[in-house]
């Protein structure tokens, strides 16, 4: 990518877009990789321990940010609150996993949703998260929104479906590591279009009424991603 034209889209010297691609697809296939691994019984700790000795089999270079499962009522959690380790993974339940990965010095950060068992409105709730993230997703590329307008926008594509959005979840910059010491803040506090391959958009649902929610996330880009196959 050549030079771009504000501060918190700035990229460091090594930023390459393949790489960014790379490392976005690296996570997504860790994270339905951990996934197929999680099992009824297990416990967010269990969990943590084996996503974190997935991504050491598949060769990562470190974790920008912590690894987060979660489990069952502990979907409805922030990003910045600790997991319950203690926390089981029932017989008909709902998980999110969320996954900060560098590979070859870039940042891949990728979550969904999955659910073990037959609960229909469990299967129905983590549908809605990558059916909203796809909406949002064309909303960018069709009207150029900036990123405050796309979770405004989110906002009331939830409401419509029936689901509540989390606007403490903003989504964020990822880059060449580490994107922090360009100061970016958040997607949705973002007064300009995101360019792409730069922005993570996060989509962070409740359930009305029912004790959980879902999570989906995966970065802004042009090109076809997972939640379109």
């Amino acid at each position: 990518m050549t030079a771009v034209a504000l501060p918190q889209q700035a990229v460091g010297p090594t930023f390459s877009p393949a790489k960014m691609l790379h490392a976005r697809n690296k996570t997504v296939e860790a994270v339905q990789l951990i996934a197929k691994q999680i099992r009824p019984g297990m416990n967010e700790r269990q969990a943590k321990d084996l996503a974190k000795a997935t991504l050491e089999q598949m060769g990562m270079e470190r974790i920008w940010h912590g690894i987060i499962v979660r489990f069952g009522h502990t979907t409805q959690k922030t990003f910045n609150q600790r997991i319950d380790p203690d926390n089981v993974l029932g017989e008909n339940d709902i998980f999110f996993i969320d996954l900060g990965v560098v590979w070859d010095g870039h940042e891949g950060d990728a979550g969904d949703t999955f659910v073990v068992g037959h609960d229909t409105q469990m299967q129905d709730c983590a549908m809605a998260a990558r059916q909203l993230w796809q909406t949002v997703r064309d909303k960018w590329l069709q009207d150029g929104c900036a990123g405050s307008e796309l979770y405004q926008y989110a906002a009331k594509q939830a409401e419509a479906m029936g689901w509540q959005l989390n606007l403490e979840i903003k989504g964020h910059r990822v880059s060449d590591f580490p994107h922090a010491i360009y100061q970016a803040g958040n997607l949705g506090d973002f007064a300009a279009c995101p360019d792409t391959g730069l922005w993570i958009l996060e989509i962070q649902i409740r359930h009305p009424t029912l004790p959980y929610g879902a999570f989906y996330e995966d970065l802004l880009i042009r090109e076809t991603t997972s939640a379109e196959a």
